[in-house]
């Protein structure tokens, strides 16, 4: 989702909602027989009989439920939940030799609700599907949301202030994307309406440190996109590169409230190394950049594990982060990462701008085989605090 708007970069976080927007479900169309066979539910996988939940996802019809641990720090613990309706497209028969592409991406149907210690919550509905015959892509959510949040402020006097907010959110957004010829290319357009009203909840700062219109206004941002995209999987990549930019526009001719533009880009690379990718290194690149007057709230921050999203925020941000998976044994593996990033409002700031860090170690296991689909847990250690992170598939989401 466009990381423009503050409630989706929010529900990216929670991770496994969006990953499943990218599952691509393995074709079993050549052997008819198989199709007719009566399913029998079971939990073990039929190579290793270790736990595997490849066939409950390919052969569970109607509405799957799907729960989530919600862990991040600037939202507290919590949970959410799911449910979701696939349906799966025939995916093509290369020739021995012909160059294959991504494969073709089930349509899903669903809505999310959650809720944290914070007492945030919120609830969407989404539906993201294709158009094979003019390879068109398409997503579409809308969803409300009533979120606690901190920020931080630097004023002459007293230095970094923190304050808490409630921002009360009804947001709307639509992408189409089209394949670019026979290519991993896509381009497209996306669109972006954000109703936003919101309030201090302490009485660290005056309102009078704030535009008016940051509390109560209307973002409607339409913006274009390119990607590429060549990864062997869309859950947890053993090789191949992710390449986006994006730029979004908000301005009064559209129906905004404060005018600014938002210019985002990211390469996440995955090297395998050693047979059967024994190792995978992951490299990630992240670039944002904000012109013009922006809502606090929807001003960008760096993003990495044991930083609170929203903790280090500025017009420009600037984040590289490399993630080590280490294949042990069997279905488990060792994941360590560190990174670096860097927010600041101008360049002449660039120089004094701090570099935060972060580290940790994490787990995974192979919960789908089919899917290629990790999951685990991180640990991760920021400037000022432990961060702990239910993963599904790569950290990496977007």
């Amino acid at each position: 989702m466009n990381t423009s708007c503050f409630l989706i970069r929010i529900l990216a976080a929670v991770q496994l909602t969006i990953l499943l927007s990218g599952v691509c479900i393995p074709t079993f169309g050549q052997d008819s027989s198989r199709t007719k066979e009566k399913w029998k539910f079971s939990l073990r996988d039929s190579l290793d009989n270790a736990i595997d939940f490849s066939d409950w996802i390919i052969n569970a019809h109607g509405v799957i439920p799907v729960p989530n641990i919600i862990t991040e720090p600037a939202l507290g613990f919590g949970g959410m939940l799911a449910p979701i309706a696939l349906h799966k497209h025939e995916q093509p028969v290369y020739a021995p030799g012909q160059k294959q592409l991504a494969p073709i991406r089930p349509d899903i149907t669903g809505a999310a609700g959650f809720y944290t210690d914070s007492k945030s919550w919120g609830a969407a509905a989404f539906r993201t599907g294709t158009v094979v015959k003019w390879g068109l892509r398409y997503a579409i959510f809308a969803g409300y949301a009533d979120l606690n949040l901190n920020f931080y402020k630097t004023l002459p006097l007293l230095g970094e202030v923190k304050y808490g907010t409630n921002i009360k959110s009804i947001p709307a957004f639509l992408r189409l994307r089209k394949q670019l010829g026979y290519s991993n290319w896509l381009g497209g357009v996306q669109y972006t309406f954000v109703s936003t009203k919101a309030r201090l909840t302490d009485p660290v700062l005056p309102d009078s440190l704030f535009k008016p219109k940051e509390f109560k206004n209307l973002t409607s941002m339409p913006g274009l996109l390119i990607e590429f995209d060549n990864r062997d999987n869309m859950f947890t990549p053993n090789k191949g590169i992710k390449m986006h930019i994006d730029g979004n526009f908000s301005y009064n001719v559209f129906g905004s409230d404060m005018e600014y533009t938002h210019l985002s880009g990211f390469v996440f690379d995955y090297i395998p190394i050693g047979k059967r990718n024994k190792w995978v290194s992951g490299l990630r690149a992240d670039y944002q950049q904000v012109i013009g007057d922006i809502p606090f709230y929807f001003k960008p921050s760096i993003d990495l594990r044991g930083i609170p999203r929203g903790r280090y925020q500025g017009n420009t941000i600037a984040v590289v982060e490399t993630e080590q998976r280490w294949n042990v044994f069997s279905r488990w593996s060792a994941v360590f990462f560190t990174g670096v990033g860097k927010a600041f409002d101008d360049y002449a700031d660039f120089g004094s701008a701090a570099w935060n860090y972060n580290y940790g170690t994490g787990f995974r296991y192979l919960l789908a085989r089919k899917f290629g689909l990790y999951m685990g847990a991180d640990v991760a250690r920021g400037p000022e605090q432990w961060g702990f992170y239910v993963q599904f598939g790569s950290s990496w989401v977007r």
